[in-house]
């Protein structure tokens, strides 16, 4: 079809963003084009809370036609953890006839340069941000994230990592000029001269396999990377988490319509129940990169069988916090009820492994003792989570039948220091909330290493007695080295402690935030700034989002001739 947005319009609409996208990849200030705060969303045909919330209803019981190649059926079947049934129906794909479909939009695609794939996926940015109050209750019922972190989130927080991987692929295809001339003397002789071409050229199809807990968040990543770097882009949700990536390819495949390119560049493959298609899609040969968010044991099956593949995966790790000494005891221990509290501890950022000397920590008010410490820390939580409609806000609900069987089992593994307890939600009676459980475990007792030592996702926190910081360093070194981590967090007053905790986590990959106390927390990283992840260690092989991270989605192919 003839393009209703021309490239210069692109430009003029979205060049000044990108620039300032650029800036901030380089400068690493704050910086975000996404509004943060509702209240936002109710201009220049946005939608507000309550037309979002039509938006979203409206979808209950329709089919979502994307109008792409080789739909062989319907799949539906999503509950919200909240109880409610989604009732949306997506199309299930026969994979011969539109992996061959995407890849033909291709060429058109890669010969229009970089500068105008990028313009492109910030006016499908745009649009989804247009949207963020539907976008934002359709993670809410699907992740089980409360309202506001699911705005947050799956709204304006992911836009920010879409368009983060955006700049960096931009940076790095235009890091080689489009043309070069060359002429080496020869010296009597003639010089020799070529005229020199050189193009960003895509690997192939992109597969974006995506999460239940965050799936735009994660997702944006790695769709807005390939597709800025020429590839094609097929994505394939959590199937208890499809809507909100069905939304995005639906909207995707709008914009590159309307912008002159194949819509089919962007698909969705959703999966009947028990159908199990990662497998069979990660190991297809038009399936030239991966990115996936989940388990450890699944990633690692990708990174050893997808071998036709370039493989980005975001697997599980055991994050730790080591507790030595404090400047701001109270302080301390707000941000870290917060941090455990938040979305239900459902997220791969959240501490686990609470690293307290056994004869106890100094702070502010005195000394206090692992059993205060423990104590003080549940009380934390407690009178944080003990309004319930606060907590309810704060916890959201239980994504899946696994994580509360992970809670209720955590309570046998040591002495419960703070036990979980339920949380009725009178707008969704349906939905399951748990506060978080804190078992208290000594790490030199070889029957709590099994705990300590392995990923227990969910509201379950462990506070490990340690000989000493030396002896936690040494334990966080180990546990990220065989386990990873996505996050470290230390409280220390001591520069002779930070400097040794800072030394393991350099070593060892795992990014690290110090003396946290106020509105920042350790689970929390801001697009443009923070590295989510750093692919140093056996948590994740890629960070969100660097330069390597877009790199080898494309090669640079060039053309020589003699001038």
């Amino acid at each position: 079809m003839a393009a209703e947005l021309t490239a210069h319009e692109l430009l003029a609409r979205h060049r000044p963003t990108l620039d300032q996208a650029l800036e901030a990849i380089r400068t690493r200030a704050y910086w975000s084009p996404h509004p943060e705060h509702p209240k936002a969303y109710g201009e220049n045909g946005s939608l507000d809370t309550a037309a979002g919330k039509a938006a979203f209803d409206a979808l209950s019981g329709t089919r979502l036609d994307l109008g792409q190649p080789g739909t062989d059926g319907w799949v539906e079947g999503e509950t919200s953890p909240y109880g409610i049934e989604l009732g949306v129906s997506y199309p299930h794909a026969d994979l011969d006839e539109l992996l061959p479909a995407m890849k033909a939009g291709m060429r058109a695609w890669r010969d229009a340069g970089a500068q105008t794939r990028a313009v492109v996926c910030l006016e499908i940015l745009q649009r989804i941000s247009d949207r963020t109050m539907e976008f934002a209750q359709a993670v809410m019922h699907t992740s089980g994230q409360a309202f506001m972190m699911a705005f947050q989130a799956g709204g304006p927080h992911a836009q920010d990592r879409g368009m983060e991987a955006v700049a960096y692929a931009y940076a790095e295809q235009v890091r080689t000029p489009d043309t070069a001339e060359w002429t080496k003397p020869q010296g009597k002789r003639d010089p020799l001269a070529l005229t020199k071409r050189f193009t960003p050229v895509p690997r192939g199809i992109g597969l974006v396999i995506g999460c239940n807990t965050f799936p735009t968040w994660n997702g944006y990543p790695g769709l807005f990377a390939s597709l800025a770097t020429g590839n094609a882009v097929l994505v394939k949700p959590h199937p208890r988490a499809v809507l909100p990536l069905a939304l995005t390819v639906q909207v995707a495949r709008q914009v590159l319509a309307e912008t002159g390119f194949d819509p089919n560049l962007v698909a969705l493959a959703a999966e009947r129940p028990g159908e199990g298609i990662a497998k069979t899609l990660a190991t297809r040969p038009e399936i030239r990169i991966i990115d996936y968010t989940g388990s450890t044991e699944f990633g690692d099956w990708l990174e050893a069988n997808a071998r036709q593949a370039q493989v980005y995966t975001e697997k599980a790790g055991v994050n730790t916090v080591i507790m030595e000494s404090t400047g701001d005891y109270k302080g301390m221990l707000a941000n870290l009820a917060f941090s455990l509290s938040l979305y239900s501890g459902q997220m791969c950022t959240t501490p686990q492994n609470l690293l307290i000397p056994r004869g106890g920590i100094t702070t502010d008010e005195g000394p206090k003792s692992f059993d205060e410490v423990t104590a003080d820390l549940a009380k934390a939580v407690d009178t944080l989570l003990g309004d319930d409609a606060r907590a309810n806000a704060l916890l959201g609900a239980i994504v899946n039948p696994d994580v509360k069987a992970r809670l209720e089992a955590a309570a046998g593994l040591g002495e419960v220091a703070l036990a979980s307890r339920e949380i009725a939600n009178p707008e969704f009676p349906g939905a399951v909330v748990r506060t978080p459980v804190i078992v208290k475990l000594d790490g030199a007792k070889p029957d709590a290493e099994a705990a300590y030592m392995s990923e227990c996702f969910g509201p379950v926190s462990f506070a490990v007695a340690v000989d000493s910081a030396a002896d936690a360093a040494d334990l966080l070194r180990r546990t990220v080295r065989e386990k990873g981590a996505m996050t470290v967090g230390a409280y220390t007053t001591s520069a002779e402690v930070e400097e040794m905790v800072r030394e393991v986590c350099l070593e060892e990959a795992a990014q690290l935030s110090l003396n946290l106390t106020g509105g920042v927390y350790v689970n929390q990283t801001a697009a443009f700034s923070d590295f989510h992840g750093s692919g140093g260690n056996p948590a994740a092989n890629a960070a969100l989002c660097d330069g390597a991270f877009v790199a080898g989605r494309f090669r640079v192919v060039e053309v020589r001739r003699e001038a």
